[in-house]
């Protein structure tokens, strides 16, 4: 997961370490329980940055440095003309 995070995979895998180091010592269920959805939480991001950011670079390719409503509007005015 955390080869294509942006400061790289070794800042990312000891970043997860050290928290994981960090709560070693929690005992308490409900605690741990919160922890855990944390963590789903934070995965759940990462994914959504990653997706983000795979939509931009193919938006990219294909419409230049036109956004998607700027060609839109480009395509509705050229067929409502002709």
């Amino acid at each position: 997961m955390g080869r294509e995070y942006p400061k790289g995979g070794k800042y990312f895998r000891d970043r997860c370490h050290a928290v994981f180091m960090k709560n070693k010592n929690v005992e308490n269920p409900q605690e741990i329980k919160q922890l855990i959805a944390r963590g789903e939480y934070v995965v759940k991001e990462l994914e959504a940055l990653y997706r983000l950011r795979k939509y931009r670079a193919m938006r990219k390719r294909y419409y230049d440095t036109e956004t998607f409503e700027e060609t839109l509007l480009k395509n509705i005015k050229k067929f409502s003309n002709g």
